[in-house]
């Protein structure tokens, strides 16, 4: 039996995660993590969701519980998600982070951290997702520099990080996949008379509105055909059990920094 704690336990990621896990047999929830001045703060997180007593006290100190779980699950944001890793590797915890929005001196510290506990970090918790960051990583390979990339994604209007990070991750595996910086190749916006388009760049593109869960549609565009392939989140429930399942998969790893397609064997 996996023992859980959930961080951001009164937001939609981290209340539909514990409600998915009440009903497992192989994981339970054995802690809860709130901001401090929360309204949940010291309730059981089962009565707080509608689901009956857990047992499980929601508390705003992830150091105060975290040594009777075996993982951590996190969707928070990209500052308490790095506190909450310094926390797990402090007293040797796995972690699994699915906040996005990282700075390149908060990656550099994730790394260090990852060093001393076993962490599985990735933008997009989706199964699908990442079978297609698969797919995309092969067409590249193959289509090589004949075919113009573009990356279009549409999230809801309160995502506040643009592009999202699983654009971007997309855009990471396409590039390296062509041997191209994509510091240098990336484009987010074009207006006015901006020239002809370059063959190296990768255009990555922002949607926000609504209640749009995710969507992300990446563009293979050749002379005289295209190929585009698209992911559609339906719910958040994709991610949440995407989400449980590495929590399941980390706790048997060694210490280091892991991605989902680490937890589905997808790694060439």
């Amino acid at each position: 039996m996996v023992k859980a704690i959930v961080t951001g336990a009164g937001g939609k990621m981290g209340g539909r995660i514990i409600s998915l896990m009440s009903s497992m047999d192989d994981i339970e929830v054995v802690g809860a993590i709130e901001v401090p001045g929360h309204p949940i703060i010291g309730r059981d997180v089962g009565h707080s969701l509608g689901l009956g007593k857990t047992g499980a006290l929601v508390s705003d100190k992830l150091a105060d519980c975290i040594e009777q779980a075996d993982v951590v699950i996190d969707f928070t944001n990209h500052e308490a998600s790095l506190h909450y890793l310094n926390i797990a590797s402090e007293h040797n915890r796995s972690i699994v982070i699915g906040s996005t929005g990282f700075t390149t001196e908060e990656m550099l510290k994730i790394r260090q951290l990852a060093v001393k506990t076993r962490c599985m970090l990735s933008p997009n918790m989706s199964v699908g997702v990442n079978v297609m960051l698969k797919v995309l990583e092969d067409c590249a390979v193959i289509l090589k520099e004949d075919y113009d990339v573009e990356i279009i994604e549409a999230h809801h209007h309160l995502k506040k990080d643009a592009p999202s990070g699983t654009a971007m991750q997309m855009a990471e595996v396409i590039a390296t996949a062509l041997g191209r910086d994509l510091a240098k190749e990336a484009v987010y916006k074009r207006q006015g008379l901006i020239g002809e388009r370059t063959r190296t760049e990768i255009g990555i593109q922002t949607i926000r509105g609504g209640d749009i869960v995710g969507e992300h549609t990446v563009i293979f565009g050749g002379i005289g055909e295209r190929l585009e392939f698209t992911h559609r989140a339906h719910s958040r429930d994709n991610f949440a059990k995407g989400a449980i399942r590495a929590a399941q998969w980390i706790v048997n790893q060694k210490n280091g920094l892991y991605d989902m397609r680490d937890v589905l064997g997808l790694r060439n």
